[in-house]
């Protein structure tokens, strides 16, 4: 509750402050009021909601299938090293590739199948960054632990998914966090570089507040990025660190 009290507090503040800018003149628009004017009115006319859950979609349709495709992989890497020098060494240089990248090869690939290659770009923003988490988690497992598992008798399967992949658990769960917010990154790219494909989500709103300059539109749909991104963090995320932080006494 104190969190969430200073949190409000904040944010009043920065509100505030921002109405003031407007108001005085150092700050152009949008005002505070529009956007909110815009939120209320494009969720009453029924262009915001179905844009929210179509991006929801898409986002977690693409999320789940590359942290599935990403811890695995990360396992494999780890385990074995010439796939580390391989498929890791490939891994790390689509991790440095920026998003947006991706948006035109899958458009071509995938052609006409939009929503195909736009999960394509998601599953391409998630699976890397996880896999390479789960490969530095697993390696950077203590070697003290490992032996002292292996001296009762801990092995194979057992010694894996029982003593090193709990202890990796921390760089793992931080890893499939940052997949999130890259796989938001991701599709977003794909939503606005795609800017007509049947079923329309948060990015073909912020570019079409960009062609009408619209600012209100543009802000409030980046406010909806950031409240469900922040949502997100603390209803799917926020429990898993407090349980590893409470299970590994660094709480």
């Amino acid at each position: 509750m104190k969190r969430l009290l200073s949190a409000l507090f904040i944010f009043a503040l920065l509100f505030a402050g921002w109405h003031w800018m407007v108001v005085s003149g150092n700050w152009g628009r949008p005002a505070p009021l529009d956007v909110w004017n815009y939120l209320v009115d494009s969720w009453r006319n029924g262009s915001l909601e179905p844009a929210l859950l179509v991006t929801t979609q898409r986002l977690l349709l693409g999320y789940m299938a590359g942290v599935l495709v990403g811890l695995p992989l990360g396992l494999l890497t780890a385990r074995f090293q010439a796939l580390n020098d391989t498929v890791g060494v490939i891994g790390l240089g689509f991790q440095t590739l920026p998003s947006v990248c991706w948006v035109p090869l899958a458009m071509l690939w995938f052609e006409p199948h939009v929503e195909s290659a736009m999960l394509f770009v998601v599953v391409m923003g998630t699976l890397w960054s996880v896999s390479l988490a789960t490969n530095t988690g697993v390696r950077n497992v203590p070697p003290l632990l490992c032996r002292a598992a292996r001296t009762m008798g801990s092995s194979g399967a057992h010694l894996w998914f029982r003593v090193i992949v709990p202890a990796a658990l921390p760089v793992i769960i931080g890893g499939v966090k940052q997949g999130w917010a890259f796989a938001w990154r991701s599709l977003m790219a794909a939503e606005i570089y795609v800017t007509a494909t049947g079923r329309n989500g948060l990015g073909y709103l912020l570019n079409a507040g960009r062609n009408d300059r619209n600012m209100a539109q543009v802000v409030g749909v980046m406010v909806v990025i950031m409240v469900v991104g922040m949502l997100a963090d603390k209803i799917l995320f926020g429990p898993w660190e407090r349980f590893i932080r409470t299970r590994w006494g660094t709480k």
